[in-house]
């Protein structure tokens, strides 16, 4: 037993340092995948709960009391809430001003909040860039800078005075930008989409000029239960709103982003399958060979298939580790839940789940992908395996009439696919998926819905997450795409070199041999062209709420023709390559 598993492992390592370009494009694919794994199970942790989180980071209230009066009246209603049954601590009465602001000529509704520099028993903001408020100065709310086009150190004109921004924060108390419910009158239930923005108490006052200020107060309660009752419920004149509305707000802004990267990470496992499926087929069609040698001294089906099986075992193995490291050091960059909201970051190790689950994956996709090439290769005669043969195309009458009238490129790339089928239909579902998550994609560019904010619009943070994360999906899929095109090619060019040899002998200038294996790519790329957009619109429809717009027709022309026309770029290249070498030497050459 020892000696066969060393042998076992002497043929793996000769085999693996022979074909080091090979096991690189295996480690690669794997590592995708599992690092799209790390990135979501990230994501989960990160955004689970990111109001929550928020919440504890900030000392944030239960509850959030606004009465329907303004000025005096309004302190006056507000006074016995904080000693009322049941509040354990209250920070406030603060006052808060519904006024108009410019920047980037552009004027918008905000609700402003002032504050002083006192440390406050409830809802602390949290400053994420610069500094908290002094006079002169406006601390405004991340996602709504973000929308504004603001930085720190840009003036801003609140109702006709202008304030330096000095820096951004986060709170729990209030929801992020859109919805930091603006209010045509200090007293109206009626509320508008706005952005948060923070002075210095001694100035909102004259900020606010002639318009009355509202006032807000926090609260915390004895029992959590009884805050989750308040939901914009109004009694006696106060509104009261429960943090668990406010994180219902709030959740919006991810809810779509994880979404995508769920449905990205499926994609990408199967394009990763795919991938080592067509890298394994490879492989083991230049491998026949030695398996036959192999079967000639005495090997059984059983050390065949271990003896192919270690090696992808062993690349899995090594690409888990590589794409937890990946997935782990890329999270702080990609898991944060919008410029609102406090996100877990990729600090801690990953999770003893996230490890077995992406040790897991990466072992099912080597497995699974290399099971049935192995087992095919295993129970092979010993002759056919010596001789390397591929699968005879069958030969009819009509087929033989017909392939007397077509050109010489087409008759090359169908015989091509005729002799490997599987590879076929590989590049077929490679080209699928990379077009539909290309076409979910130019959904996402076509939305663009913008919020109205009175006078002017800014950008909806919902949508432009959302696009980022399908953005970073879309950037993978299409690098692993890459490499699945590239493999393809050069595999059916090493195992078509005989036959394009005796095509030549036969005739075939070297123009039409690299114009049949572009033909032979070209040919399973259609169907997969011509269903990855529709799947790519449905996919984008599947997991999409709201209006929903097209992109123009031209986009999605644009897209099926870049992808052929990729594709017959990256098989056009070898192809040439190898019908530079002369003839006889093709025919000399013997199978590895």
């Amino acid at each position: 037993m020892a000696g066969r598993l060393l042998l076992v492992c002497r043929l793996m390592v000769r085999d693996l340092r022979r074909r080091r370009t090979e096991t690189a494009l295996l480690l690669i694919a794997v590592t995708a995948a599992t690092a799209t794994l790390t990135l979501g199970l990230a994501l989960d942790n990160a955004l689970a709960k990111p109001y929550e989180r928020t919440r504890a980071a900030t000392a944030g209230p239960d509850v959030v009391a606004m009465p329907g009066a303004t000025g005096p009246e309004a302190l006056a209603a507000l006074a016995p809430l904080a000693t009322a049954p049941g509040v354990t601590a209250y920070s406030g009465p603060y006052p808060i001003g519904y006024l108009m602001l410019t920047a980037q000529g552009k004027t918008v509704q905000a609700v402003v909040q002032g504050r002083d520099d006192s440390p406050a028993a409830l809802d602390r903001p949290a400053v994420t860039a610069g500094t908290w408020v002094r006079p002169g100065g406006a601390v405004i709310e991340p996602t709504f800078a973000n929308a504004l086009g603001v930085r720190i150190g840009d003036t801003v004109d609140i109702n006709g005075h202008p304030l330096r921004v000095v820096g951004t924060a986060v709170t729990a108390a209030r929801a992020v930008y859109p919805g930091a419910d603006w209010r045509a009158d200090a007293g109206s239930p009626l509320t508008e989409n706005a952005g948060l923005v923070w002075v210095d108490s001694s100035q909102i006052g004259a900020l606010a000029g002639a318009r009355p200020l509202s006032y807000a107060l926090n609260l915390r309660y004895a029992d959590p239960r009884a805050s989750t009752s308040f939901d914009h419920m109004s009694m006696d004149g106060i509104e009261y709103t429960s943090w668990v509305g406010i994180a219902e707000a709030d959740s919006r802004l991810v809810r779509q982003a994880r979404v995508a990267l769920l449905v990205g990470s499926w994609l990408l496992t199967a394009l990763a399958v795919a991938s080592v499926a067509n890298i394994v087929a490879g492989r083991v069609a230049d491998q026949r060979r030695r398996v036959g040698l192999l079967k000639a001294v005495g090997a059984g089906p059983a050390m065949i298939a271990a003896v192919h099986l270690a090696e992808y075992l062993v690349i899995g193995l090594a690409a888990a580790g590589t794409g937890l490291v990946a997935g782990w050091l890329a999270a702080p960059a990609l898991t944060n839940p919008g410029a609102g909201l406090l996100g877990a970051t990729g600090a801690q190790p990953p999770a003893l789940r996230t490890v077995l689950a992406a040790t897991a994956l990466a072992l099912a996709i080597a497995a699974a992908a290399a099971l049935a090439p192995v087992l095919r290769a295993a129970t092979t005669d010993t002759v056919q395996a010596l001789a390397d043969a591929a699968t005879p195309p069958r030969r009819r009458g009509w087929r033989v009439w017909l392939s007397r009238r077509m050109p010489t490129a087409l008759l090359i790339g169908i015989r091509i696919n005729a002799r490997r089928p599987r590879r076929a239909r590989l590049v077929m579902v490679n080209t699928l998926i990379t077009t539909a998550a290309l076409a979910a994609l130019l959904m996402g560019l076509a939305q663009n819905r913008q919020v109205k904010l009175g006078e002017s619009a800014l950008a909806n943070p919902r949508d432009t997450r959302t696009l980022q994360a399908m953005l970073l999906v879309v950037v993978v899929l299409c690098v692993l795409a890459l490499i699945n095109a590239v493999v393809s090619t050069w595999a059916a060019v090493l195992d078509a070199r005989h036959p394009l040899a005796v095509a030549r002998a036969l005739g075939a200038t070297p123009a039409q041999v690299t114009a049949g294996m572009a033909v032979a790519q070209l040919l399973p790329a259609i169907p997969g062209v011509a269903l990855g957009i529709p799947a790519g619109i449905g996919l984008f429809l599947t997991v999409s709420l709201g209006e929903i717009r097209y992109p123009p027709g031209s986009w999605l022309l644009a897209t099926a023709l870049g992808t052929l026309l990729a594709i017959a770029a990256l098989t056009a290249l070898p192809a040439l390559a190898a019908a530079r070498r002369p003839v006889a030497d093709s025919l000399r050459s013997v199978p590895a």
